[in-house]
């Protein structure tokens, strides 16, 4: 047993328990406990957050995918700078344990990249938050150029976010994928695609609501049916759309809110997202929601105005409402509720 961690050698767990943080080494210690299974929270984004069961085997076959994929082997560096706690972070671990290569630990923060790095990175893992501050900041910015491969996911990227990233010398791509598939089974080069492209060996389909099915040959659970929904390009990629349970129908017109948002971002410096709310005469009206104190009548009317001049026609938000502060998941989500 030897595990290359922070800049040094280690031959057992006591050792590695010294350099890292307890998270990371509770992780480790349960990963060689030998059990076949490790458990999981799911992020709770569609209802209460679950513990789960996941196969260790299963999260190997992930992880293998995912270092071929980067070419990933032992003169590798990985960046962790995720909870243990989650699925994100934990795959992070177990691509490590599998190539034997370096992992630098980090706790988690807002910036990841406010301090200098001290050597190269051939694979990071981050979430769109943690990537919208490192390009407020020069000295965050500087260090892109030692990080070959970032991979972002967790909540979609807007397109201010992906924009920015793509002006960059940054290899990056938004992931596709949730706990129950053991991290991405797709990813999507930012600023060179606008699809999805499967894995190696992994093959979608759709179900009747247009819902993506994953299939997924190497997890023990074969297949997995979501609520995103999806235009179908091939068995192999795939457009996403915005989650079923969020999609508008005002006045028979389907909206997209994920779809708004995107475009809406450039327009809005708060935190905000779009949902329907139910209407006598349209069923539902798209709704902007943004956090923070009501703005006077005049700023509100003039928003509304450049959103239905930006957006296609009967998709701009017809009113305004505010949260002082927006609910979250156990894991940091934002929910889309109005009150």
């Amino acid at each position: 047993m030897e595990f290359k961690i922070n800049g040094k050698r280690v031959t057992s767990l006591a050792e590695l328990r010294e350099v890292v943080t307890p998270e990371f080494a509770k992780f480790v210690t349960d990963w060689f406990d030998g059990s076949k299974y490790m458990t999981a929270q799911t992020s709770g984004s569609t209802g209460v957050p679950k513990t789960i069961q996941l196969l260790k085997a299963d999260m190997q076959a992930s992880a293998q995918m995912t270092n071929r994929f980067f070419n990933i082997n032992s003169t590798s560096t990985f960046l962790l700078s995720l909870s243990p706690n989650y699925i994100a972070g934990k795959m992070m671990i177990v691509r490590w344990l599998e190539s034997g290569a370096e992992m630098i630990e980090q706790l988690p923060s807002s910036n990841p990249l406010s301090q200098p790095l001290k050597s190269n990175i051939t694979l990071s893992a981050m979430v769109p938050s943690q990537v919208v501050n490192i390009l407020k900041e020069t000295i965050s910015l500087t260090q892109l150029s030692k990080i070959e491969n970032m991979i972002i996911g967790g909540a979609p990227l807007d397109g201010v976010t992906e924009k920015r990233i793509a002006e960059t010398s940054l290899n990056a791509y938004a992931t596709y994928g949730m706990t129950e598939t053991l991290s991405h089974v797709a990813l999507r080069k930012i600023g060179a695609e606008d699809s999805y492209s499967a894995l190696p060996g992994v093959t979608f389909s759709t179900d009747d609501r247009g819902c993506l099915k994953i299939n997924v040959p190497h997890l023990s659970i074969k297949e997995v049916v979501t609520n995103d929904m999806v235009d179908l390009l091939s068995s192999t990629h795939f457009i996403w759309r915005g989650r079923f349970d969020n999609v508008i129908n005002s006045g028979g017109v389907k909206i997209f809110p994920e779809e708004i948002e995107k475009l809406i971002a450039p327009y809005i410096k708060e935190r905000f997202y779009v949902i329907g709310i139910p209407d006598t005469l349209w069923g539902e009206i798209c709704t902007l929601v943004i956090e923070g104190e009501e703005w006077n009548s005049e700023k509100q009317q003039n928003l509304l105005i450049q959103l239905k001049e930006a957006l296609p026609k009967h998709k701009s938000p017809k009113q305004i409402k505010y949260l002082s502060k927006f609910y979250e998941t156990y894991s940091g989500k934002v929910k889309r509720v109005v009150g």
